[in-house]
């Protein structure tokens, strides 16, 4: 009965999800206008520190945001609640894309309305790379930290353990120096109750044990376990929101299958051809929701040949495994906030976490380029190096909304 006062906050929530358009920025913008100027459920400056404090923590960072002013108003029922309320339409959405493009096939994508969505995510994740330089590379070590994580990316991108290694190794290098972020108090130790991040840790653990065995003893439906271990270990270890999601997919369902390593390995590893990842990575910059929600999407094309059933499981495990941790997540840590916040060890770790995730999203975009047409010089290509050019440009230089971008390619794909 409790839960019944909250309805009209609930009532906001999915008002929210529906008409939430421009990824986390824009997300905080209608926020900020919603929840502080018209319900008044938290001050502004509650809102910048939640937002602050979920920048600190992989997964997706708007829903933490939206998932901690529930918990605010009304504890863990309420949080639990507004997640699921703000995740479904995007990820009901972006599942349904799937079935459409399964139904499309690989062979007709590069024909059909779909055409120039791939060129145009290809703009949207060279924006974000850009944009995200501006903001994260303002000094020389990160600078370095950028060129070395771009570098390793590219050239190491079929290689699984490049991501983590890349990120622990950037925030440990950003921590030798006193320089930046200088310690200004003496902060006396005090016991932090870490009881509840077992449960994290101990579904990660079952979750890799369950996939490895269902590898090896090849069990009946074996890829549920395997996207479940997948999606789970993406929403654990993505810094940077969806524009980083991306290229880890990338590497997880395009690249590795395709690595003679992997072939001999295992033959049935999941994995999903580079068009349809891409049109679902474009497709989602026109919905409203989270940039999460492409799990859903990417689930769905993942199980696509196991029947109608499976591929709708696949849209579940999606959704379900990349937003679980970061709300057990943020959930967990949270009520520790405030004392966690005083050590600048956090801040420097970040810092170079930041300039690794800029690393990685600029190589992603300069792997995903060479596999588009652009050097056959021809009518496509050189309306593929238009939209590419012509996204990042109104993107820069423009506000307008990114589902107009969407429409006019998915119309520039119907005319040619």
């Amino acid at each position: 009965m409790k839960l019944l006062r909250h309805i009209p906050f609930l009532k906001a929530v999915l008002l929210h999800s529906v008409t939430a358009f421009g990824g986390p920025q824009g997300h905080m913008g209608m926020m900020m206008k919603t929840f502080v100027d018209r319900r008044r459920d938290l001050t502004k400056e509650e809102l910048m520190e939640y937002t602050s404090f979920c920048q600190l923590l992989p997964g997706a960072s708007s829903t933490q945001t939206l998932t901690l002013i529930g918990y605010k108003r009304g504890g863990v029922p309420l949080a639990v609640l507004t997640l699921i309320i703000w995740i479904l339409p995007a990820c009901f959405l972006m599942g349904g894309l799937s079935f459409l493009v399964t139904g499309i096939g690989k062979e007709k994508l590069n024909t059909s309305i779909f055409q120039f969505i791939q060129p145009m995510a290809i703009g949207f994740l060279a924006y974000a790379a850009f944009k995200a330089f501006k903001i994260s590379v303002n000094n020389f070590i990160t600078q370095i930290i950028m060129l070395l994580a771009m570098a390793a990316t590219y050239f190491l991108f079929k290689t699984p353990w490049v991501f983590p290694a890349l990120i622990i190794a950037g925030g440990i290098a950003t921590n030798f120096s006193s320089k930046r972020i200088p310690q200004k108090e003496v902060i006396k130790p005090k016991q932090v109750r870490w009881t509840n991040i077992w449960l994290f840790g101990l579904i990660f653990l079952v979750a890799a044990f369950l996939s490895e065995a269902a590898r090896k003893q090849n069990w009946e439906n074996r890829k549920s376990y395997n996207l479940f271990e997948n999606f789970y270990r993406f929403g654990s270890i993505v810094f940077g929101g969806g524009d980083v999601l991306i290229p880890l997919m990338l590497d997880q369902y395009v690249a590795r299958p395709t690595s003679e390593r992997m072939q001999k390995k295992d033959q049935n590893v999941i994995r999903i051809e580079r068009e349809e990842l891409l049109t679902g990575a474009g497709m989602v910059r026109a919905i409203p929701g989270p940039v999460f929600s492409i799990a859903s999407f990417t689930g769905g094309m993942a199980m696509k040949n196991e029947g109608v059933e499976m591929q709708l499981l696949g849209c579940i495990i999606g959704a379900v495994a990349i937003f679980l941790p970061s709300a057990l997540l943020v959930l967990f840590f949270f009520p520790v906030w405030q004392y966690l916040k005083k050590y600048v060890v956090v801040y420097r770790a970040l810092e170079g976490i930041n300039a690794v995730v800029v690393g990685i999203m600029w190589a992603a975009t300069l792997y995903l380029l060479k596999d588009v047409s652009i050097l056959p010089f021809n009518n496509i290509s050189f309306l593929n190096i238009g939209v590419i050019a012509a996204t990042f440009l109104i993107l820069q230089l423009t506000k307008i909304p990114a589902p107009f971008i969407v429409l006019f390619c998915l119309g520039l794909g119907w005319l040619f």
